[in-house]
């Protein structure tokens, strides 16, 4: 997984983007993302390891998610835009890249710049309830990612707004910062 900050330039959400200023794993822990790296070639293995980060975590239940063309026929597009989409969760957002690679894009709080990690096969990620983010594919235009969830599989997006700002998920997440910094 590599993180930087994004440049501000218009273009192609599927390029880099890359500023070209690194973020250092101590701000990445400082905004309580968790990241793992489990190699996804070594057959059965890997669900080993992220079985026991899922037991450590309390997660019960589990999909996949196809993100192609070819996985999702007319809702691609519409997929995309709705990932893409500035949006936070009321639960942690936990993804195992299986296949393929994406950008999963975060605010940093006191700047509200965006910081991009580069994720690709065998990249865990866990990003906290509450934190600002999105999501899209990277140039292959694949993903096949095991979502973890500690309940029932579901995924709400709550696009930020006056509401979110108020929610109590992320009134936690920015006292969580304050508390660290």
């Amino acid at each position: 997984m590599r993180a930087y900050f994004m440049d501000d330039l218009p273009g192609d959400q599927r390029l880099p983007h890359d500023s070209g200023n690194a973020v250092s794993d101590e701000t990445l822990d400082k905004l309580g993302i968790l990241r793992w790296h489990i190699p996804s070639d070594a057959e059965g293995q890997w669900e080993e390891q992220v079985n026991v980060i899922a037991n450590e975590r309390s997660y019960r239940n589990r999909d996949i998610c196809l993100v192609t063309k070819e996985g999702m026929g007319d809702a691609y597009e519409a997929n995309l835009k709705k990932f893409y989409h500035e949006h936070m969760h009321e639960d942690e957002e936990i993804r195992y890249i299986i296949e393929g690679g994406g950008y999963f894009d975060v605010r940093e709080h006191t700047t509200d710049s965006w910081v991009r990690l580069h994720l690709s096969a065998g990249d865990m990620i866990v990003l906290p309830a509450g934190i600002y983010h999105r999501f899209g594919l990277d140039m292959g235009n694949k993903s096949r990612t095991l979502r973890l969830f500690k309940d029932e599989p579901k995924w709400i997006a709550y696009n930020r707004g006056v509401e979110t700002e108020s929610n109590p998920y992320r009134l936690e997440y920015v006292k969580s910062l304050e508390v660290s910094a």
